[in-house]
């Protein structure tokens, strides 16, 4: 499959949230960035996001992030601008991506912006890639693959920071499976996408660090 090179730059990205969906009036309360290229992480980003409106228990419980924490972060109007800065035009990873791809456009959009970016998945990697996971959750994952967390759980960096270390993994597996040089991102898109009878899997008893 042709497309770009598997060493080409790749932005793994991680939304903290005030709830489920953006279209419910949900905002972003804090965005990680990871540049990965060749594998390797080259730069971050981090920022708390001020949501404008109060945190649900649920979600000060879950993430740690306070409303305290939150008042004193930048708005939207001059966090987004800067990721988008600090993304260009680079091909966006995330765990979930369905997920981070709303808050990407709303975010992104609210502030006048275009959101108009390529996501690649690396839930939906591993469901095809490792079919026999008890489950395809990223902590779940990252515990299979001896992947350690640098910060606390549902928090954008640290999460980010894990998927990238993941989708690397993935990267290595597949091109285990494929042929290194057969890995660009157009067949991580593609890959992503079939149905999983139609792929490659990686047998469980290969499962090493």
């Amino acid at each position: 499959m042709s497309g770009r090179s598997a060493r080409d730059r790749f932005a793994v990205i991680d939304f903290e949230t005030t709830g489920l969906s953006p279209t419910q009036g949900d905002r972003a309360i804090e965005i990680g960035v990871v540049m990965l290229e060749g594998g390797r992480v080259v730069d971050t980003y981090q920022s708390l996001i001020n949501p404008g409106m109060r945190l649900p228990e649920f979600i000060i419980g879950f993430t740690g992030i306070t409303n305290e924490m939150v008042a004193g972060a930048p708005p939207a109007e001059t966090v987004m601008p800067e990721v988008l800065e600090f993304v260009g035009d680079t091909h966006l990873v995330a765990h979930n991506a369905a997920f981070d791809r709303r808050f990407w456009g709303a975010e992104i959009e609210g502030v006048g912006r275009n959101a108009e970016h390529p996501f690649l998945c690396t839930l939906l990697l591993a469901r095809r890639l490792y079919p026999w996971a008890p489950n395809h959750r990223l902590g779940t994952l990252a515990e299979l693959h001896r992947i350690i967390a640098n910060g606390r759980h549902h928090r954008a960096l640290a999460d980010a920071q894990m998927t990238a270390e993941l989708f690397s993994r993935i990267q290595r597996d597949l091109g285990g499976l494929y042929g290194q040089e057969v890995i660009s991102t157009a067949f991580l898109d593609r890959y992503q996408r079939l149905q999983r009878a139609l792929v490659r899997a990686m047998p469980a008893t290969t499962l090493v660090p």
